[in-house]
């Protein structure tokens, strides 16, 4: 095993599962104003979706073998964005705006914003979310660093995108959990156990893509492609509603977006 690649991931899950912890602290404190929320979500969005396409799929196809390696990547990454959508039909998971002029606008056009989901609904959807990412992380732990001295970059994108998402959706469940009524004592678990969850994921993951062996690299490419059709559908979840519903803001919401593909070109 990577001894090097194993300690920056594990500095990646540190941080990562700190930005979790504040994001549900930030749910105790008090909700977000909705324009604030969007700007942030357009511009994370942005991020995600240049992750996705400028990183993630160009590497799986550096990993996936045979000729057909596009259309496998192709394929993987579809069925990346199924995934996603199914568990959103069933669970309702994926809310990040929680503020009172959300809904006042979405039910303004008959789509309400703050559904009443299942905790336990929103939970498992999150969870196998959450999941997803730890094994990209993992994964994508795997491949070379551009550097051949270190693995300063390996992994990087991905490890970004979690760290910047992560904090959104451990606001939304503990969100929920405070408007359902839960206990203080019953909203920190929760948090501290979501926080974890990523974490585990990803160490776990990079630990067993190597007990693979000769097939280790399709894995690794397969993983990729379809995490990068996960986050694809992620980044447009978060920005097609409001772009479909609401014309307010759209000159920042445009600015933050255009910033987020911006970074994840330049990373």
């Amino acid at each position: 095993m990577d001894t090097n690649a194993l300690l920056v991931l594990s500095a990646y899950s540190a941080a990562i599962f700190a930005a979790s912890l504040l994001g549900g602290k930030l749910a105790a404190l008090g909700t977000m104003t909705h324009t604030r929320t969007q700007i942030v979500m357009s511009l994370v969005a942005g991020f995600i979706l240049g992750i996705a396409m400028f990183h993630l799929l160009p590497d799986s196809l550096d990993h996936i073998p045979g000729p057909s390696a596009i259309k496998k990547a192709v394929g993987w990454m579809v069925l990346g964005m199924v995934l996603m959508i199914l568990l959103q039909h069933i669970f309702h998971f994926h809310q990040h705006d929680f503020s009172c002029e959300a809904s006042d606008l979405y039910d303004d056009h008959g789509h309400g914003v703050v559904h009443a989901p299942s905790l336990f609904g929103v939970a498992v959807g999150l969870g196998v979310h959450t999941a997803t990412e730890g094994i990209a992380l993992g994964t994508s732990m795997r491949l070379e660093s551009p550097y051949e001295d270190g693995v300063a970059l390996a992994g990087l994108g991905v490890f970004l995108v979690i760290l910047l998402h992560k904090p959104l959706d451990a606001y939304s469940i503990v969100s929920m959990m405070k408007y359902a009524g839960h206990s203080q004592r019953a909203r920190t678990w929760t948090n501290v156990g979501f926080a974890m969850l990523c974490p585990v994921v990803a160490l776990a993951s990079f630990g067993g893509v190597e007990l693979l062996g000769p097939e280790e690299e399709a894995v690794i490419g397969y993983v990729l492609s379809f995490a990068a059709g996960a986050f694809l559908y992620i980044a447009l979840s978060d920005l097609l509603p409001e772009s479909h519903f609401h014309s307010h803001d759209r000159g920042k919401l445009i600015v933050s977006l255009l910033v987020g593909i911006s970074l994840a070109y330049v990373l």
